[in-house]
């Protein structure tokens, strides 16, 4: 998965400092706008035996709201424990990139 996380930045995903409390301290927040306030975040958790990553669509009430408050409001939420569970997200974001969004 770490690879996964490598790979985020130089796919145009900003590194967000987490200074709230709805994400744990330490945590990585990887977030790329795709509709205006609505982000595609991946937050990585680490402790001292697991790596876990979070993946949301959410909207915000900006993008310098992200890691200080919660969404507004979250669209999609998956927790990557495995390379099958990223193969699903993947599979979801083609869908869905295929499809016109339709926001009111």
């Amino acid at each position: 998965m770490q690879k996964y996380c490598k790979n985020l930045e130089s796919d145009h995903f900003t590194k967000i400092k987490n200074r709230g409390k709805w994400f744990e301290e330490g945590a990585e927040i990887y977030a790329k706008e795709i509709r205006e306030n609505i982000f595609l975040l991946f937050i990585v958790l680490k402790d001292s035996e697991n790596e876990d990553i979070k993946a949301l669509i959410a909207k915000f009430y900006g993008a310098d709201t992200i890691g200080i408050r919660e969404p507004e409001q979250i669209m999609f939420y998956l927790s990557v424990k495995c390379k099958e569970d990223l193969h699903y997200f993947e599979k979801y974001i083609k869908n869905t990139e295929s499809e016109p969004a339709k926001l009111k």
